[in-house]
């Protein structure tokens, strides 16, 4: 009897933008902060960038045991920006003669004060995601432009696919409970989709969310059809999970 073992190695990236506030904005540009003084400015060359005010007064950095205090344009404070840590996940193995789904999950809490939000994409590798040292397993493909509600797979193949769930995911993962990317609803393993080499939007924030955070949670799904002759052996697929200040 094929015994497949699968191991889905999840990494955390964040990249914060230094945004807090706007005290002016439209649909094209913003102003972060503005300062009146008598003097100071942007300069730059090849060598260096500079950046000064002239005139506040109180400003710079000082703390104590019980606070940090960032007074003044030059010093204001960066945007907080966090991501919990995955460990990897090892999905139960399946049996290779009448084939089968396998199932794992891993869950993200991204926490920001930026005011504007965040967004969160997935990222696999490779492609196919899933593989062994001589064998892989397809990306699932929804049936259309819409993830699939149910994994659906023919007898004659097997897929690997993901599907995200939780506060802040978007659109196109929300159901009305029939179909995905309509309706407000959020059904356990629903919305079926398949992992690229190209970052794949699955959750986004129009708002901070500090101190608390938001969970998100992404479910990974194996299947082998009854007929399909799949290599026995250990398959691994490499996911890059990255939290971005807005």
């Amino acid at each position: 009897m094929k015994i497949f073992k699968y191991l889905v190695s999840v990494i955390v990236l964040t990249a914060p933008l230094f945004i807090l506030a706007a005290v002016m904005q439209s649909s094209s540009y913003r102003i972060q902060t503005d300062s009146l003084n008598i003097g100071g400015g942007y300069s730059s060359s090849t060598n260096y960038q500079q950046q000064s005010t002239i005139g506040e007064v109180g400003s710079g950095t000082s703390s104590s045991a019980s606070y940090n205090l960032s007074a003044g344009y030059q010093a204001m404070q960066s945007t907080y920006l966090a991501i919990t840590d995955s460990a990897n996940i090892t999905l139960p193995p399946i049996g290779g003669v009448s084939g089968g789904n396998s199932t794992g999950q891993s869950t993200w809490t991204v926490t920001t004060d930026d005011v504007a939000g965040y967004q969160l994409t997935v990222i696999a590798t490779t492609t196919p995601a899933l593989k062994s040292a001589s064998s892989s397993i397809a990306d699932y493909v929804p049936a259309g432009g819409n993830p699939d509600y149910i994994f659906t797979y023919a007898s004659n193949v097997s897929t690997f696919g993901f599907s995200p769930e939780g506060g802040d995911i978007i659109q196109r993962y929300k159901d009305n409970g029939s179909s995905c990317n309509t309706g407000s609803g959020n059904t356990v393993d629903r919305c079926w989709d398949g992992l690229s080499t190209t970052p794949i939007l699955i959750a986004q924030s129009s708002a901070a969310n500090h101190p608390s955070g938001t969970n998100t949670t992404i479910k990974y799904q194996v299947g082998i059809g009854a007929s399909k002759i799949q290599d026995s052996g250990t398959y691994q697929a490499n996911v890059v999970v990255t939290a971005t200040a807005l």
